[in-house]
């Protein structure tokens, strides 16, 4: 039998307790059900980026928390774009936490729509609606919070900030980078909870919570071919698109260079033992020199998103060059989608694509869109860390897995300013992406017992690292 260092187990235990007492005090079934209409309130409010909007949302906010005595600025570049932020005030002996949500959306087709986008329909244990995944339900729960800690007078050890963030989707001038670059002393943290995160339910089991600890950088580059123009009727192999789609292949067939952080490496390591034996067999064998290639090539066949997190990655989104059919053209070119691991040197990286194309008349052309600030992963020896994996353990009954996303988070910003942030999420059930429902899908929908569980963690987090222990 394993011995449990007497430290540790009295921190443990003083946290479960700590968790617990504070439970104690909320009435999660009337808490659950304001919750519910917040977040349905939230849904019915269109606020699809572009243009946004989202100062509507701003001011139902602000209409529930003010109405309850809690003070609210309104932080606005632009007015029809504002941004939220509340604070309840601790006792200063610790710093701040950050609970942050955004509440823009992706546009929507309603025609693809079981229920109207902007319904927030309640269905078979589901709520339907654009922003139910993302990322409303994470506003709504994050100013219920501020409500019950408002409510139960709850003494705090640190301030609890909330803020509502605007244009993360696809616009972060308005939002997080006005907010960090202009409002920053309004916002300041020791750590930020934040989207990104999930707690996987896999044939109605839940199996995991992943946590966002860091994110790959959005980059780019034009791969431009150059050659003769001429009569389509005598085809050239020195032709550009010839030539472009030889490198296109090239790009899209390498393997480029494994790196793994403390992020990944754990990731893969706690997947290791948490799934089947042949899962296990091929996650071990990424840290085996000679087995390792051999994974890859697997993960990149059957698995992208577990390939992706291995390395920095290139997709050839968009192919463009031609306007004729009887006519050779004299230039083609086409997009790289790259999204960087956090240290990536890109100089040298684009000199590994040149050398990996291998042909001087192919110009790789860096290109900077929809950047985000490169920074190193968040810790997952923290304070708060060892909260979030408590909390999973007491609200899921699950482990804990610090995850790289390949996507970008507007915590980026707030990695390079040297806060500790972490993607934290509700329950998704595993199949739903494949049958259209995932974010940014044609439809989107959230379990409804997800929602208050949620509640339940952010709140459990909270009685660990803010609130004042009697």
């Amino acid at each position: 039998m394993m011995r449990i260092p007497r430290s540790r187990g009295l921190a443990a235990l003083c946290l479960a307790w700590s968790a617990l007492a504070s439970a104690q005090g909320v009435d999660w079934v009337k808490a659950n059900d304001e919750l519910l209409r917040h977040f349905q309130a939230l849904i019915r409010i269109d606020t699809t980026n572009p243009p946004g909007n989202e100062t509507r949302a701003v001011n139902y906010i602000k209409g529930v928390l003010e109405a309850e005595g809690i003070p609210v600025t309104v932080a606005a570049k632009d007015p029809a774009r504002a941004n939220l932020i509340a604070r309840m005030k601790g006792n200063g002996s610790k710093r701040p936490i950050l609970l942050m949500g955004h509440t823009d959306t992706v546009q929507v087709d309603p025609s693809k729509w079981l229920f109207p986008p902007f319904s927030a329909t309640r269905d078979g244990g589901y709520v339907y609606g654009r922003g139910a995944l993302d990322n409303k339900w994470q506003v709504a729960a994050g100013m219920t919070t501020l409500l019950l800690l408002k409510r139960g007078n709850v003494a705090l050890d640190r301030d609890v900030i909330f803020v509502a963030e605007a244009g993360e989707e696809a616009s972060t001038a308005p939002g997080i980078e006005y907010l960090v670059n202009e409002r920053w002393p309004e916002i300041e943290a020791e750590a930020c909870l934040a989207e990104s995160g999930s707690v996987v339910r896999r044939n109605g089991h839940v199996r995991f919570a992943l946590v966002q600890t860091g994110e790959k950088m959005p980059k780019g580059a034009r791969l431009l071919a150059k050659g003769p123009a001429g009569h389509g009727s005598r085809p050239m192999r020195s032709s550009a698109i010839v030539h472009l789609s030889r490198a296109v292949e090239k790009i899209a067939m390498w393997d480029p260079p494994m790196r793994l952080n403390d992020t990944t490496r754990t990731y893969f390591e706690k997947l290791a033992t948490l799934g089947t034996s042949e899962e296990a067999e091929r996650f071990n064998g990424l840290l085996d020199a000679a087995k390792a290639p051999a994974v890859r090539e697997y993960l990149a066949e059957h698995d992208p998103g577990n390939y992706s997190m291995l390395h920095t990655s290139i997709s050839p989104n968009i192919i463009s060059g031609g306007f004729q059919i009887n006519v050779v053209p004299s230039q083609a070119e086409a997009t790289l989608d790259i999204r960087a691991l956090p240290d990536e040197n890109m100089p040298a990286f684009y000199d590994m694509i040149r050398k990996v194309i291998g042909d001087p008349s192919i110009d790789v052309i860096p290109e900077s869109k929809n950047e985000r600030p490169g920074a190193q992963p968040s810790a997952i020896g923290t304070e708060i860390y060892r909260a979030i994996e408590s909390a999973n353990r007491t609200v899921f009954q699950v482990p804990t897995i610090p995850q790289m996303s390949t996507g970008a988070t507007d915590m980026a910003f707030l990695r390079a300013k040297g806060m500790q942030c972490y993607g934290v999420g509700s329950i998704t059930d595993a199949e739903d992406a494949a049958k259209g429902f995932a974010a940014h899908s044609d439809q989107e929908r959230l379990p409804e017992d997800s929602l208050y569980k949620f509640l339940q963690f952010q709140w459990n987090v909270l009685s660990a690292v803010a609130m004042t222990k009697q």
